[in-house]
């Protein structure tokens, strides 16, 4: 039987994030970046903190689209960023949440090649994507981020209250 997402689940609380972000940050220091590029929509809060950590204030996001199946077109961008402030990349630094099968950032760098890729994690797949990044979790890991989840009352392990 196959595991539920759940199952193998990696939580990350808003406090593990930050963190972990400004750890991403600290390893990208020491460039002179002309701005930071959020890959919507899970790319937007790790890159507000690379940016404020870098003092970076020039913002832009890129806003892909994944389909499951390739027959529904398989990746579509719904939003570029400034194309004149992009060029060919050359000191941008694209920021994402996650790094999963690599397919998301393998269309943005193919339009932006000369830009620096982190991501706060990383699976197996598609680490070799990115230049940077913070950990990385086992491919049938299950990452919850903070902005996916509630806080909700759980039963105990044994019996009830």
């Amino acid at each position: 039987m196959d595991r539920l997402p759940h199952e193998k689940g990696f939580h990350v609380s808003w406090d593990q994030l930050h963190r972990d972000a400004r750890a991403l940050a600290w390893r990208l220091d020491g460039t002179d970046w002309r701005a930071v590029v959020a890959v919507t929509r899970g790319g937007l809060v790790p890159a507000m903190i690379v940016a404020r950590e870098l003092d970076i204030r020039t913002i832009d996001t890129i806003s892909v689209k994944s389909y499951l199946r390739q027959e529904q077109g398989g990746i579509q961008v719904l939003k570029h960023p400034d194309k004149e402030l992009m060029g060919d990349g050359d000191g941008i630094l694209v920021i994402d949440d996650l790094v999963d099968s690599g397919r998301t950032l393998e269309l943005v760098r193919e339009m932006y090649p000369k830009a620096h890729f982190g991501t706060v994690y990383a699976k197996p797949k598609g680490k070799g994507v990115v230049q940077t990044y913070v950990t990385e979790v086992s491919q049938d890991t299950w990452i919850f981020f903070p902005w996916d989840m509630a806080l909700q009352y759980v039963q105990p392990y044994r019996g009830e209250d």
